[in-house]
């Protein structure tokens, strides 16, 4: 049965918060879900062993994501406030835990400042998916067709500040009528969407062959460098680092069960993830072509493998559309971390911090749009506004504050304090679950995210090559 619950702030207002146990599981799962599990995910299992890095990618998620994603939600749960506000409360008088919130906060902003023109791209492909715009099975033509997109420097405007006002506007409705409400609805799309293509790939002559470059084992491929790419990915994909989970969490119901709820997380993303891979490999191999990662892929192999199947203008959309339904969810999440600072810190208005922070993406943001086009000759050490933009974040600000976060939950909150809150209060019989994801947290997860960490600032390259 539903209940709305709201909670109090540290301001004294009435702070809203998700009102069923579904809207939790949809809220964070869109949380989880972005693009990468599109293209990304499907392809970098395929590229290093197939079924063998799966295994792996299970592995550094139980022993990396899942511990880091228990520890946010729990906290955010436990101070019912922002993730600065949340560190601030919780840490020991004079100590500035508080920090790791606030690089949260910047990691958030900066993400979605380049994932907004990201998604900006793919919302532009509805409509021209729609018109029969992309509708060629020739790459070169599908290839202009994106590079007269990302190079004309107004529609990468326009687009970009399109997609942040449709979430701004999601946004303004507050987290059980805009973040839940919303999401609640685009989940179940995303998986009908994920179905209704999957079986239409399915009967595809080539889907033996992507199915078998998805799940073949192939152990021969698990490197040391391939490890520390199944535990970046496991790091990265449920969203956590940057402050999302903790928010998140902070709208939780207390008699929500934060560890399962994380493993049901966990699940439904790596089934989405498998999904898309079944949607994308054995149209790709059907038709002949190669199955490459990145942008080139979703924008420009996509569209010719549809052009070239019975009926694929019309899957071509469905595709585009589910795109953006991962994308929204996604971006829900990441401007929902400074709305709440700003929101909380400052004691104003969510509405004002909403269009605050509307405004200061459709400037900063826009040095990302504009990085393909008409900034594409201002770098720094080779890198453009939206290269510099994603190295910060993912490589610097969302590994040191999860190692930060671990080294908080474990060593200076505590174990009882731990129990407490993941037991609710001793109501739930996982605490052998509480106990091992403690250890975790103690002295292997930061570790393993530091070992993430040097890998993506090119440390580790030279002793996995």
């Amino acid at each position: 049965m539903k209940k709305t619950m709201q909670t109090a702030t540290t301001a004294g207002q009435a702070r809203d918060a998700f009102t069923s146990s579904f809207g939790v599981l949809a809220a964070t799962l869109g949380s989880a879900v972005g693009l990468g599990n599109i293209w990304k995910f499907p392809y970098v299992t395929g590229a290093n062993g197939g079924a063998g890095f799966l295994l792996v990618y299970l592995l550094a998620t139980l022993l990396v994501g899942l511990p880091v994603m228990i520890a946010e939600i729990m906290l955010g749960r436990k101070a019912k406030a922002d993730a600065v506000t949340t560190l601030r409360t919780l840490a020991p008088r004079g100590q500035h835990w508080w920090l790791i919130g606030a690089s949260g906060v910047v990691a958030a902003f900066l993400i979605m400042s380049f994932y907004s023109e990201v998604a900006a791209w793919v919302f532009a492909y509805v409509f021209k998916a729609v018109r029969g715009d992309i509708l060629s099975s020739d790459p070169a033509q599908t290839s202009a067709a994106f590079h007269a997109l990302v190079g004309d420097p107004w529609q990468s405007l326009l687009w970009q500040w399109a997609v942040l006002l449709l979430i701004g506007g999601i946004l303004l409705l507050g987290v059980a009528k805009g973040i839940e409400a919303v999401t609640k609805k685009l989940m179940p799309v995303l998986f009908i969407l994920l179905l209704i293509l999957g079986a239409r790939s399915l009967m595809l002559p080539g889907a033996a062959q992507g199915l078998a470059f998805l799940f073949t084992p192939d152990f021969s491929k698990i490197t040391g460098g391939v490890v520390l790419v199944a535990m970046g990915l496991a790091f990265f994909k449920l969203s956590i680092g940057m402050g999302t989970m903790m928010t998140y969490g902070s709208y939780f119901r207390d008699d929500q069960n934060v560890p399962a709820t994380t493993l049901r997380v966990m699940a439904a993303d790596l089934f989405v993830s498998m999904l898309a891979g079944i949607v994308v490999f054995p149209a790709v191999f059907t038709f002949g072509f190669k199955p490459e990662a990145g942008p080139s892929l979703l924008f420009i192999t996509i569209p010719a493998v549809f052009a070239s199947m019975p009926m694929g203008h019309l899957f071509m959309v469905l595709f585009f559309v589910l795109s953006a339904v991962a994308a929204t969810g996604a971006m829900l999440s990441i401007l929902e971390v400074p709305v709440s600072v700003m929101a909380g810190r400052f004691n104003i208005s969510r509405t004002r911090a909403t269009l605050i922070n509307l405004l200061l993406l459709g400037l900063i943001g826009s040095t990302c749009a504009l990085s393909n086009n008409a900034l594409s000759g201002v770098t720094w050490h080779g890198m453009t506004f939206f290269d510099l933009f994603d190295f910060v974040s993912s490589s610097i600000l969302m590994p040191v504050g999860g190692i930060f976060l671990c080294l908080f939950a474990a060593w200076i909150w505590g174990r009882d304090k731990m129990m407490a809150a993941l037991t609710n209060e001793g109501t739930l019989g996982n605490a052998g679950v509480v106990t091992l994801v403690y250890w975790l947290l103690k002295l292997v997860t930061p570790v393993l995210i530091l070992l993430v960490m040097l890998k993506g600032l090119g440390v580790l390259d030279y002793f996995t090559r």
